[in-house]
């Protein structure tokens, strides 16, 4: 899956990217924020923060199938998400970022564990925040399904090396490990 986020691109340019990106990638993509801007390019979701518009409030307005994650950084937020109709969460920061400067205290793998664990039964929950190869595998172990990642792809000095390395099945979880939402949960 790739979610574009471009919180400083006017709108129209932002449905033509998007629009490029749904005909060129045989994954879904999912637009941050804009709800109206994932609608009109075609993509498959959006991804909405905390600040943004509700999901419960937006969810009547969008097709059958259409995706909606949200975010959630803290017990409170939690809280918050779980009576909303999500189609996962986003936990993080599992570690520093420099992505987002106000992403918030990092969680590490036992904080991501103990917000994962709040999600409703189901609900799959990605980690975001900090992710490397290098530690990916622990945010796995500790309950994720999958893990989102921007610095490191795209400011590796071969995106494409750094993409298949979190792609490895050496980041799998071991057997016994199960990740929350993963079929059975």
């Amino acid at each position: 899956m790739v979610q574009v986020r471009d919180k400083q691109a006017p709108p129209r340019d932002l449905v033509v990217l998007v629009r490029a990106l749904v005909v060129a990638l045989p994954v879904p993509v999912l637009v941050n924020d804009r709800v109206d801007v994932a609608l009109a390019a075609g993509a498959a979701g959006a991804h909405l923060g905390q600040d943004d518009l509700p999901l419960g409030v937006v969810r009547p307005y969008v097709p059958r199938g259409f995706i909606l994650g949200t975010s959630v950084g803290s017990a409170a937020e939690a809280e918050r998400a779980r009576p909303v109709p999500a189609d996962y969460w986003s936990v993080g920061p599992c570690f520093v970022t420099a992505s987002k400067p106000d992403a918030g205290a990092p969680l590490g793998p036992a904080g991501f564990a103990t917000l994962a664990r709040l999600s409703p039964r189901g609900v799959p929950v990605i980690g975001i925040g900090g992710i490397t190869a290098a530690n990916a595998r622990s945010i796995l172990a500790a309950g994720a399904v999958g893990v989102a990642v921007i610095a490191a792809v795209l400011e590796a000095q071969d995106p494409e090396t750094a993409a298949r390395a979190l792609v490895s099945p050496a980041l799998a979880p071991s057997p016994g490990e199960s990740p929350r939402g993963a079929p059975g949960n």
